[in-house]
């Protein structure tokens, strides 16, 4: 322990740079800082002096809701043994309301909806049983919730989705406002009551594929009027609608081919107000995402994706002209009051952090840090945005990072070892800001590259579109060929390239380690290995998403799926999986880790109790980390820097 703790003293005190094996170096940025150190933070609201976000326990997985006053006082106001999620679509998203004086709740045990008055008592909105909220917005002159419903009332049956509003002078489940649609989303009024605008969608669409717009009058009874379709269709995707304080609508569509805004005008037509080849929408996988609010009738706040790449700027509707924000610019939440914008954000050197930025001057406060600690630059590797040949002639996008550590220099002639890593979705993408998890590496001495596969968003509908039909060939396609890229160009050791992944990412894994000789090893994090188990499995949200990225065709679903082809599956394989997934069940990785066994290949597997769809407990975060370094350690030939255990590697040769 003393001598480690003299050679750490030396290294960072002496101008001298260690020459060592890439993947051994000693890096400050700690699996205990990125795990047990950092907070999760989304979901931001303002209403007056006071500001809100949702903030993860990592102690027992659930979230609290936070609320910090004028005065800089911060209060954990919804704690234990409340856990502030909904569970709609799974996913859920659109927990919490700010409405005035009171917090309304969705609350994830029990799926009830709860009321928190300031300097009040935590009470039921709604009866416990069989549904579920999400998304609701508050209508004042009624005295109720207009809100997503979920109902789960037949065991076995498909849950019905629709609109209903909750009234507030009891206890009740709500009384159904539109339905006959599969799923609804995004109910928003107009600021005089009068209006309501909402979104649905029917199978197989997800809603990046195609939504529906619908406009209604709300009539004396308060049931909805006149329903008008203004928007959307089934091969056109309309993201956020909003009114503006004057009355207007607007929204966002890809008709174009790009997530434009749009609004209604008076005589019915409907106008693109900022024509870009960039994305103002994203993939909708939960309630509650938005992209812009108003700031007045005349100036909207607004982010968008262009290349993969994020801006967070003003928009003049008048002028049309755009004004850069001075703060971060990858934002993942942001809500407005008057002058004030509480936002997450991240840059090219700072993870995500809570900001308050005041537009009269121009000040900006770090509210609170995701992580305590400072990270010196001199360790931060920065994305480089990569464009590189794919097959049918395309161009695929990703991130690149290099190796970085000022302590540092590699061995002679040695090449850096590769982590690929796939995102999951498949159709969310990865950004440039930092990411711990990234840093994590290339500080170790790992060359990273982040891909934005085919399918990805933020490159426009026909990038998005790639994959449609095509799961498990183009993703795998553009992963393998950003992989070869990279070690064609002498950036990577053709010998040492793992590929890593959750989820849908996790699938690339395993269909890149049974379809391919590219990689050296892999990591698949809650993984699909079976489609056909994943369709049959797969919750009411997502269960003919697959039809859409695969086909009807069932020898496809066969075809595809890495568990059919064991014969070919021949690399080391670690395996991670929640014994709660119910979106892609303990199973799938059961069976693929039995097959491994029985071939006797190289393989480890940790499933975690109380986990489900992504680990949120601290401590399984860490279990991970170190059997993921500690994996490719043992494949790759080297002793890492972090005094980690050893995994266990089934049928591993020594």
């Amino acid at each position: 322990s003393d001598l480690h703790e003299v050679e750490d003293y030396l290294q960072r005190n002496t101008c001298t740079m260690i020459s060592a094996k890439y993947g051994s170096w000693k890096s400050p940025i700690s699996i205990d800082m990125i795990c047990s150190g950092a907070i999760a933070i989304n979901t931001v609201a303002l209403n007056g002096d006071f500001q809100y976000w949702l903030q993860a326990r990592p102690a027992d997985g659930g979230i609290s809701l936070m609320r910090r006053s004028a005065d800089g006082n911060t209060n954990e106001i919804i704690s234990a043994p409340y856990n502030v999620r909904s569970r709609v679509h799974e996913y859920g998203g659109g927990a919490y309301l700010v409405a005035e004086n009171t917090i309304y709740f969705s609350n994830f045990s029990d799926n009830v909806l709860y009321s928190l008055p300031i300097d009040g008592n935590i009470t039921p909105v709604t009866n416990a049983g069989t549904r579920r909220y999400a998304d609701f917005i508050m209508d004042k002159s009624r005295n109720r919730l207009i809100a997503v419903c979920e109902d789960h009332a037949i065991p076995g049956q498909e849950a019905q989705n629709f609109l209903v509003g909750i009234d507030l002078s009891h206890t009740n489940t709500g009384t159904v406002l539109a339905q006959g649609w599969d799923f609804y989303s995004t109910p928003r009024l107009s600021p005089d009551g009068s209006k309501v605008v909402f979104l649905t969608w029917r199978h197989p669409n997800m809603p990046w594929d195609g939504t529906h717009l619908w406009l209604a009058d709300i009539l004396d009874d308060g049931t909805f009027g006149n329903l008008r379709e203004i928007a959307g269709g089934d091969q056109e995707s309309v993201f956020q609608p909003s009114w503006s304080p004057d009355g207007a609508l607007y929204f966002v569509s890809d008709r174009s081919g790009w997530w434009n805004l749009y609004t209604l005008k008076n005589d019915g037509s409907i106008e693109n107000i900022l024509p870009m080849n960039a994305e103002f929408g994203a993939p909708q996988w939960v309630f509650g995402m938005e992209t812009y609010a108003f700031l007045s009738a005349k100036k909207m706040l607004i982010t968008y994706i262009i290349r993969g790449e994020s801006h967070f700027d003003i928009l003049d509707m008048t002028t049309k002209t755009v004004t850069q924000l001075q703060a971060p610019q990858a934002v993942n939440s942001f809500a407005v009051y008057g002058e004030q914008i509480l936002f997450t954000a991240a840059d090219t050197t700072e993870p995500n952090a809570l900001y308050l930025l005041d537009l009269q001057t121009n000040k900006l406060d770090t509210i609170l840090k995701t992580t305590p600690i400072t990270i010196d630059p001199a360790y931060v590797s920065r994305a480089q945005s990569l464009e590189y040949p794919t097959e049918n002639g395309k161009t695929a996008f990703a991130f690149y990072y290099p190796p970085q550590n000022p302590e540092y220099t590699p061995l002679a002639n040695e090449l850096p070892p590769l982590l690929v890593k796939c995102h999951g979705g498949p159709v969310s993408a990865v950004r440039s800001s930092l990411s711990l998890g990234v840093q994590f590496w290339t500080s170790r001495g790992f060359a990273v590259l982040d891909v934005n596969y085919g399918g990805s968003a933020g490159y426009g509908r026909e990038y998005r579109d790639r994959l449609q039909g095509q799961w498990g060939v183009i993703d795998l396609q553009d992963s393998v060929n950003g992989a070869r890229y990279l070690t064609q160009a002498g950036l990577a050791d053709p010998a040492r390239v793992f590929i890593t992944g959750g989820s849908a990412g996790g699938y690339t894994v395993l269909c890149a380690l049974t379809f391919t000789d590219v990689f050296t090893a892999g990591t698949s994090y809650f993984g699909i290995s079976d489609l056909e188990m994943l369709k049959q499995d797969s919750h009411k949200f997502e269960s003919h998403d697959i039809d859409m990225l695969v086909g009807t065709d069932p020898q496809l679903f066969i075809d595809r799926s890495p568990i059919h082809h064991t014969e070919k599956l021949h690399l080391p394989t670690l395996l991670l999986q929640g014994l709660d997934d119910k979106v892609v069940p303990p199973n799938q990785t059961q069976k693929i880790e039995q097959a491994l066994l029985a071939k006797g290949l190289p393989v480890a597997a940790l499933y975690f109790a109380g986990e489900g769809h992504g680990f949120r407990k601290a401590e399984n975060n860490k279990k991970s980390f170190e059997a993921e370094l500690s994996f490719y350690a043992q494949i790759g030939g080297f002793i890492p820097g972090d005094d980690i255990p050893v995994l266990p590697i089934a049928n591993l040769k020594k």
